[in-house]
């Protein structure tokens, strides 16, 4: 993944609402959710869901489908994988992370 992307795919996420609705995504699966349902569990107005739910698309973190008249929206955990292999990769230079703190030279 490079930098470029990475930027893309947090300033998708740097925002309270469109992180609430990648975490409720998550959370759900690959089974993903409607609309309706992401603003219920959100408490996010249709056209305040309807603009998030779009950057979150565009960035790539997010899919949509349409199954007969709902659209589904799903997060894409390969999206989500590589960003979080990317802010990991050489953690602790090396060392296993979950030593404790006093243990890392860091």
């Amino acid at each position: 993944m490079e930098e470029k992307d990475v930027v893309r795919l947090l300033g998708a996420l740097a925002q309270e609402h469109r992180l609430r609705v990648f975490r409720a995504l998550v959370v759900t699966g690959p089974a993903g959710l409607t609309p309706g349902v992401i603003a219920e569990g959100t408490g996010l107005a249709p056209a305040t869901l309807s603009f998030h739910l779009k950057e979150l698309v565009n960035s790539g973190l997010v899919t949509q489908e349409r199954q007969g008249r709902h659209l589904i929206y799903r997060p894409s955990f390969e999206h989500m994988n590589s960003l979080l292999a990317y802010l990991t990769q050489n953690c602790c230079q090396g060392k296993a992370c979950l030593e404790p703190a006093a243990a890392c030279d860091c």
